[in-house]
């Protein structure tokens, strides 16, 4: 699978998503400033991949850091709100950096001086690479078990999958897409209907490349096709993931999961959505508390560098929508599948984490 974020040793190295797919160009990050682009510009994308991105954002941002541990501190905090603002909706982006504040608070209190502050921040980064890799893939060998029990169809199980939450969403498995993944390391068989996911077009530029890539049958559709493929009977579940959940199992995902959500309930097809606890937002009751973050109107007016709009028009252009959790079948974390009632389940898993922040 590509690598989407690495530590060469001396930057992060990460796989330019706004390439894909007709080029495979890595880009070498150095700062905070460098970072903050990158995650803006969906360089890197994917709730899992920005917060471990950011990890080492906060790094690279306090590298040359010196002076007393109040000037530290001021540095090691200017630099985690800086990153903080690049993205709104992503609750792994917070939870990295507060994590990494409180790493290098406590090292900064402890009297480290600055290069083992350096190297203290740079291996939490680097354990919360290992982390996402670990964690996606106990989703995978979960949600496997799941995608077992479904009907087959000329020996295939039949998915619809929504954006990209798959190994170019974090930084190898994926979430969504690691069931997939690991239930053909076991002998299963799939067959991925990818919708196009519009403005930007993750689920055919990205979803269809990777899926391709690692030998998983898939066929790209537009948005407005969902409905048909499942009346049709072409599809035996969806499964997405989700870049926050709220406490009563809301979840916020890219646009356009809603409007799947809700046809999947009409046709009486399983709705499972693959989160990794550090998307979990304990703190937020409902998912009308999740910030949506609304992007530039060009990438509706001029998508892909083509006119499609007259000049003038309005545009609403948020890029994520929330699926009330009763449109859920089930939750799939690294602990394990959780059913509804969602929050007592949630809060089972995440018994000491009350916030995400």
């Amino acid at each position: 699978m590509l690598q989407t974020v690495s530590w060469t040793g001396e930057s992060v190295r990460l796989l330019d998503q706004t390439k894909l797919p007709t080029q495979t160009v890595y880009v070498d990050i150095h700062d905070e400033r460098q970072m903050w682009d990158a995650i803006k510009r969906l360089v890197v994308r994917g709730a899992p991949a920005i917060g471990v991105a950011a990890a080492f954002g906060v790094y690279l941002g306090v590298q040359n850091v010196q002076g007393n541990p109040a000037e530290k501190l001021r540095r090691l905090d200017g630099v985690c709100d800086y990153l903080a603002t690049s993205r709104p909706t992503a609750v792994n982006l917070f939870w990295a950096i507060g994590r990494m504040r409180e790493v290098g608070k406590r090292a900064i209190n402890d009297g480290m001086d600055v290069p083992s502050l350096k190297r203290r921040l740079l291996d939490e980064a680097i354990a919360m690479l290992a982390e996402d890799n670990r964690i996606c893939r106990a989703i995978g060998e979960h949600g496997a078990k799941l995608l077992e029990r479904l009907p087959s169809r000329d020996g295939q199980r039949h998915l619809l999958t929504h954006c990209n939450a798959g190994g170019l969403a974090t930084v190898q498995y994926g979430t969504a897409l690691a069931p997939i993944y690991v239930g053909a390391e076991k002998g299963l068989k799939f067959h991925v209907f990818a919708d196009e996911t519009r403005p930007l077009l993750q689920g055919s530029r990205i979803t269809a490349y990777e899926l391709k890539q690692n030998g998983i049958p898939v066929t790209v559709i537009c948005d407005s096709m969902a409905g048909t493929v499942m009346k049709e009977g072409k599809v035996s579940a969806v499964i997405v993931g989700t870049d926050r959940v709220a406490a009563n199992g809301d979840v916020a995902n890219k646009i356009g999961t809603l409007s799947v959500a809700i046809l999947a309930r009409h046709f009486g097809i399983p709705f499972y959505v693959a989160a990794p606890t550090s998307s979990i937002d304990l703190s937020l009751p409902t998912g009308g508390q999740i910030p949506i973050e609304q992007r530039d109107p060009a990438e509706i007016t001029q998508g892909l560098g083509k006119t499609t709009a007259p000049d003038g028009v309005g545009v609403y252009n948020p890029a994520f929508d929330v699926t009330p959790a009763e449109l859920v079948t089930a939750i799939i974390t690294e602990h394990g599948v959780v059913d509804a009632p969602y929050e007592a389940a949630l809060r089972r898993i995440l018994p000491n984490r009350l916030a995400a922040v």
